[in-house]
Parts: C-alpha cells; sequence; structure tokens
C-alpha cells in the first residue's frame, strides 16, 4: 500500500497557502471552522482504518466500511475511488473461489470469451436504467485488470509472474490508446477489448479469455452499486433466493472479527438440527481456519451439492470449542418468522419479515390469521435487516393493509420499465399497525414501509431506512452458465418520494445500542419493557398499548 500524505497535514498546508496571498489586514481573519477539522480527522480516520483492512486483504469489510462512510461523507472522490477498488477486489476473490466461474473461464476460448462479453453489453444496451457510457466501462476494465493481476488467487490461478511496474507500463499505454480512439458503441468496445486481451496475451502470456473475463464482470459492476455479473452458482442463488430454498446448512451469517457469527438459525435445517445456536461463531471450515482466509471466502465454503458434507469448528458464546461434521441439504426459508402475541392483555401480534420471496404474500396470510385466532387487535411487522426481494412481494403485503391508491411507482429508461402499482380494497386488514424498520431495511422493505407511512396506515418505528430506490432484474446468459443483475428502474413511494441516497424515515425515532441483535426469537426479547434487550421493540409496543387504550 504506497504511502499516503495526512490529510491534516494537507488542510495544513493549504491554510498556509491561504494565508501566504491574503493582505496582511486579513491574516487575523482567517479562520477553520472546527466542524471541518472534524470532517477531515473523520476521513482521516476512516483511511487509516481502510488501509489495515485493504493490507489484511479483508475486501468484504473493506467494502462495507468505504459503503458506511460514503452515505456520511457523500461526494468524495477518494472515497468513491477506493469503494470501487474494493469492490473489485472482493468479486475477483469470489469469483476465483468459485468453481462456476473457473470453470467458464477455462473453457471458454477466446472468440467465446468476446461473444459473452458482447452479450453483457447488448443486456446493458437494452434493459439499464441509464444510457452505458462505454468509454466509461472500459476505463473500470482497466482498474479490474490492475486490480486482478495484483490479486493472488488470480496470480495463482493462472500462474502469472509479471513484476508491478512492467504491468502498470503496460496498462498506462492502453490507456493512452484508449484516450486517443474514443469508442462510440458497444461494437467498438468489443473491438477494443479483444485488442487489450490481445496486447496482455502477447507481452504476459495471459490468455486473453482470462482477460476478457474481467472486463466483462467490470462492465456490469461499474454500472451502478447493485449491478453485477453472476457467476452459475451465483445466478442458482439468487434464484433460490427467490423460490425461497436453497442448498446448505440453514444459517444467516455475519463477518465478525475474522469468524462467521451465525446471526439466525432456520429450524428443520442441518444446522438446527445439530444443535448450532445464534450467537455461535464459525473459525474453522473443513480444515482451514477463518483467520487464515477471507470471510467471504469462508462463507462460499460452506456451499456446495446437495449431499456433500462441511466440517466445522465453532466456538459457542462461552468461547467453548466443539466440531461437527454436517451435511448440506436443501433448505426451505421462510420469509416469515418470530409470529407470537407479544403482549396477550393488549392483543398485540408480532411477526419479522425477513425477505420478500414467491412464498412472502402465503407465508403473510398464514401468520395474521394465526393471529387473528389468538385475538390479535394490533399489529407490529419487523422489516428490520430485511434485504429486500421481489417487488411483486412487496405490492402483494402492502396491498394487504392499504385499501385505495398507489403503493408504488417504478419508473425506467424505456416506458416498458414504467409501472404504477395500487391498492385493492378487497382483502384489507384494518388491524393497527407497527412497522420497525432501521439502516438493513432495504428496496422492498421499503417499499412496503413507504406504503404504510404515505397512506398514514401504521407508524414507523426505529431508523431512516437503508435507501435502496431502485428495482433489479436478473438476466441468464445464453453463452455460459452466468447472468447479470442489472438496475433497470428507479422506485417512489406514494407521495413521489424517491427512496435512492433518502431512505424512509421512522415517525419514531430509537436507535438501538451495538448489542442489539435483531434477529433473536421473540421470546428472548421478553420482558417487553426491558429496554436492555430492544428499545425499538419496547417503544412499539407502548404506542400499541396507547392507541390500543385511546380507541
Amino acid at each position: 500500500m504506497r504511502s499516503r500524505t495526512s490529510l491534516l497535514r494537507r488542510l495544513a498546508l493549504a491554510i498556509v497557502l491561504v494565508a501566504a496571498v491574503l493582505p496582511s489586514w486579513a491574516h487575523a481573519q482567517v479562520r477553520i471552522p472546527s466542524a471541518a477539522l472534524a470532517d477531515v480527522a473523520e476521513l482521516e480516520n476512516v483511511f487509516r482504518v481502510g488501509d489495515q483492512l485493504e493490507q489484511e486483504q479483508r475486501w468484504g469489510e473493506a467494502l462495507s466500511h468505504y459503503e458506511k462512510a460514503r452515505k456520511e461523507h457523500p461526494g468524495r472522490q477518494e472515497l468513491e475511488h477506493r469503494l470501487t477498488v474494493a469492490r473489485f477486489h472482493y468479486e475477483v476473490v469470489r469469483r476465483y473461489s468459485d468453481s462456476s466461474f473457473i470453470e467458464t473461464v477455462q473453457t471458454i476460448g477466446e472468440q467465446g470469451a468476446l461473444d459473452l462479453y458482447g452479450e453483457v453489453l447488448l443486456k446493458i444496451q437494452a434493459h439499464h436504467v441509464q444510457r452505458a457510457d462505454w468509454n466509461e466501462l472500459l476505463t473500470r476494465g482497466l482498474i479490474a485488470m490492475e486490480v486482478a493481476i495484483a490479486e493472488p488467487s488470480f496470480r495463482a490461478k493462472h500462474r502469472i509472474n509479471v513484476r508491478e511496474s512492467d504491468s502498470q507500463l503496460l496498462l498506462s499505454e492502453i490507456r493512452q490508446h484508449l484516450e486517443s480512439r474514443p469508442v462510440y458503441s458497444r461494437h467498438d468496445a468489443r473491438k477494443r477489448v479483444g485488442e487489450v486481451a490481445d496486447a496482455f496475451e502477447q507481452r504476459f502470456r495471459i490468455p486473453a479469455a482470462v482477460i476478457i473475463a474481467e472486463f466483462t464482470c467490470a462492465a456490469a459492476a461499474s454500472l451502478d452499486d447493485y449491478s453485477a455479473f453472476l457467476t452459475g452458482n451465483q445466478l442458482d442463488d439468487v434464484l433460490s433466493q427467490i423460490e425461497g430454498n436453497f442448498v446448505g446448512l440453514g444459517i444467516e451469517l455475519k463477518a465478525d472479527d475474522q469468524a462467521l457469527r451465525i446471526v439466525s438459525v432456520i429450524p428443520g435445517g442441518p444446522a438446527g438440527e445439530a444443535g448450532i445456536r445464534s450467537g455461535d461463531r464459525i473459525v474453522e471450515v473443513d480444515g482451514q481456519s477463518t483467520r487464515d482466509i477471507s470471510t467471504d471466502v469462508a462463507a462460499d465454503m460452506l456451499k456446495g451439492i446437495e449431499g456433500s458434507f462441511v466440517n466445522l469448528v465453532l466456538l459457542d458464546r462461552k468461547d467453548d470449542a466443539r466440531r461437527m461434521r454436517l451435511a448440506r441439504r436443501r433448505v426451505d426459508v421462510p420469509s416469515v418468522d418470530n409470529i407470537e402475541l407479544v403482549d396477550k392483555d393488549y392483543g398485540i401480534g408480532y411477526f419479522r419479515l425477513t425477505s420478500f420471496q414467491k412464498t412472502t404474500n402465503r407465508d403473510v396470510d398464514a401468520a395474521l390469521w394465526k393471529l387473528h385466532e389468538q385475538g390479535m387487535r394490533s399489529l407490529i411487522v419487523d422489516v428490520r435487516g430485511n434485504p429486500g426481494g421481489l417487488l411483486t412481494a412487496s405490492v402483494e403485503v402492502a396491498d394487504k393493509f392499504v385499501s385505495q391508491g398507489a403503493l408504488v411507482s417504478t419508473r425506467g429508461r424505456s416506458s416498458g420499465e414504467d409501472f404504477d402499482y395500487k391498492a385493492h380494497a378487497v382483502g384489507t386488514w384494518r388491524v393497527p399497525l407497527i412497522v420497525l424498520i432501521d439502516g438493513d431495511s432495504a428496496s422492498a422493505s421499503e417499499i412496503f414501509a413507504g406504503a404504510i407511512h404515505d397512506h398514514r396506515r401504521g407508524t414507523l418505528v426505529g431508523t431512516r431506512s437503508y435507501g435502496k430506490g431502485s428495482v433489479q432484474g436478473i438476466f441468464p446468459l445464453s453463452l455460459a452458465n452466468a447472468g447479470v443483475r442489472l438496475t433497470t428502474a428507479k422506485f417512489y413511494s406514494p407521495s413521489g418520494q424517491a427512496i435512492s441516497q433518502r431512505g424512509v424515515s421512522p415517525d419514531v425515532e430509537v436507535k438501538a445500542s451495538d448489542q442489539t441483535v435483531v434477529a433473536k426469537p421473540i421470546e428472548e426479547l421478553l420482558p417487553v419493557a426491558d429496554q436492555h434487550h430492544d428499545a425499538a421493540l419496547t417503544a412499539s409496543l407502548q404506542i400499541a398499548r396507547q392507541q390500543l387504550t385511546q380507541r
């Protein structure tokens, strides 16, 4: 990692230069606002932490770190650049631990790789919400190539022994060449990438198909934060999430200090049957310590074909270790869980919406009728930590509580992506409603929360949602076992507010402590008056009781 001049030193130098050109009477007037100094100090800390994560090649954590920093310091070019580089590192590490991608690269050949690149560009031209800048996609492809050559997994797989100075020289020559010959169409871009690939193959003996594959992945990833190239395995995972089932152990994971912390365990899955509980940490996968490999690679090692086995070492909350061997199998993932009457005296029901998938409409209906039969008089719907899912599923859930009017609108580059979704009066539940949201409530969760908020149908409690106001389409590719996820439209709440970068604001803000685990079973959150467990849930119960008392 090259050394960086301290931002504070650069700011101090700028202050000296400004003072030098001011007239003598103005020297005493120079004041740097304390807020500006604080902002610079915060950024200095962001880059210091980022440097450490990058040096340790913890790219998933670096990516999350820079994404969070960008929200707090928007418009910073250095942050944007670091975010791009971290994302490319993260993706190349994932791809080169993915057997489906490696098989594609090894078998497709140069002409097949160029055809695949052309197919991806065609999908981008036809479906992405914004018109593509082909020159920008080529520039990002060069950054991706620079990242790949520096990445150990990439170098090892292709037996690359190239000095950094030599690769940088070739990249500089290619940049100058591309700048002197701008491209005006996807056909031009395809031709240029073929030329770049040939140059790398001739000088460094890196197969042309390998180079083209990096440009192909970069083309999708460069469009926005949510568009991406999907390997065959990743495409299968996405489709499984939409269907509500997947092959695995039945656990939800989170990176935690070079281990994989188990956030939740799906009942009936291999992990649940083996006695694994939320809060346990996986520290070894098939003999490899999670300290020696990235958490992203470790998480990918847990995946596999149905019926295959994985060996784990886990630490429980007391740091007691245990070894186990689990068989991977297909697990049905409920989109609704923790269905409870959390206050039987007042009849306050609760359930958590974990995602929006094909089964969500049915799952929510079942939860509502179960709570109704138990005497539900008020309802709390928890979408904290819900990353989204199917737009249509979120519309179906919102339609259960809103009797009329718009629920969400989508607007794309073409009129074919413009839709207005409206509520239907039939089957509307009139029960008083509270919706729990937080900074990890995204996409379809925000559609649901925005509809409830704008129609004043319920009270939103928690913290501002993530702000992912866009719709993605999944497009399988015909020339390889792969696909692309592309942003096809932006969505807007019933009042016409754009969700992107803004999120949905709660009516009652309650900031949870860092110790709150949203995925806890609801019975572990009781007694409900204990704010140390879940302050937002406690506040929601207080609001619900007050509403019922006033009726």
